[in-house]
């Protein structure tokens, strides 16, 4: 290029504008290399199963085989999943249990506090506008309803007792007598009964596989007045009843019946033989509900048991309010 030419290209350069000084910025620091960090030192298999402490104790402690220790652990997960369904299983069932009835559950059909298994109740049909014996308009306290579907079935498995099922269903007074044991306490009773103006007396009785046998008897008069008399005044005494029956002379009043036990409007005075008593014990119990009095019998050789007796009172005492 000639001189000329030169001179001509720098003339036509622009002048320069002010410029703007824009700081400097220093590069970033390089990243470092996944090379430069220090890899983890290689455990041995064994250290999943055994603490770092031990293996600093057993430095020479040879390493499993990988494939083996998987094995071990697949076994593992297979034990620790399986224990898992148990559990679950297990929990389901206890809740299934605690929720249902015991009638429900096999081999728990009769509790174990010894109640019975009786037959659904049902209270006998009153003839058409006749009021229940302990309706307030009901004074006299009558029983409308026939005795006999009165008295208290005898629970599953019980055998029944043939000679208190009377002539029709009503009970001769001389087989009820034949309960005490005293000869002069019966003929002092017979006669109280005869001017009491007893009108009849229905009774049921029966033995269970545990060999308690059960002797339930009503007794049914004008007015519940005079049953109420004949059991306060001459059946019921304060500290034990008048008249023994058979097996027992000696008792007391039955102060573990619970007051839960005992039906409303209706009377109940209960009894238990006392210690020494001979081959087996004796319950005694007087009911008054309107008109009739039931007298409830249980006996066992050995010991009566309290909650068989308190159930069938209960129940009985129902039927007759």
């Amino acid at each position: 290029m000639t001189d000329q030419q030169q001179e001509k290209a720098v003339e036509t350069v622009p002048e320069p504008r002010d410029t703007v000084e824009i700081p400097a910025v220093e590069p970033p620091a390089p990243a470092e290399s996944p090379a430069a960090v220090p890899a983890p030192p290689l455990l041995p298999p064994t250290a999943l199963q055994e603490p770092e402490q031990e293996q600093a104790q057993e430095p020479d402690l040879l390493p499993v085989p990988v494939k083996k220790d998987r094995r071990v652990l697949r076994a593992v997960l297979r034990w620790s999943a399986a224990v898992v369904v148990f559990a679950v299983v297990g929990a389901g069932t206890a809740y299934g249990i605690t929720d249902m009835k015991r009638t429900d559950v096999p081999g728990l059909g009769t509790a174990s506090d010894g109640r019975w298994d009786y037959p659904t109740l049902t209270m006998p049909p009153l003839p058409k506008g006749s009021p229940g014996p302990l309706a307030e308009a009901n004074r006299a306290g009558s029983h409308f309803a026939d005795l006999r579907a009165l008295v208290l079935p005898a629970p599953k498995g019980a055998t029944g007792d043939k000679a208190l099922d009377g002539s029709d269903g009503w009970l001769a007074t001389k087989v009820f007598l034949a309960e005490f044991s005293a000869a002069d306490g019966r003929t002092e009773l017979a006669q109280k009964l005869t001017d009491d103006g007893l009108r009849h007396i229905a009774a049921r009785g029966w033995t269970t596989p545990d060999g308690t046998h059960t002797r339930i008897y009503l007794l049914q008069f004008d007015t519940a007045t005079v049953a109420d008399g004949l059991v306060s005044g001459n059946l019921a005494g304060f500290a034990s009843p008048t008249y023994p029956v058979n097996g027992a002379d000696s008792y007391e009043p039955d102060d573990t019946f619970p007051d839960a036990a005992k039906v409303t409007s209706v009377s109940s005075v209960p009894y238990a033989e006392v210690k020494p008593y001979g081959a087996e014990q004796v319950r005694l119990a007087f009911v008054t509900a309107g008109d009739t009095v039931a007298m409830i019998v249980q006996s066992r050789k050995g010991e009566a048991n309290p909650v068989p007796f308190q159930q069938t009172v209960t129940l009985q005492s129902q039927l007759l309010g």
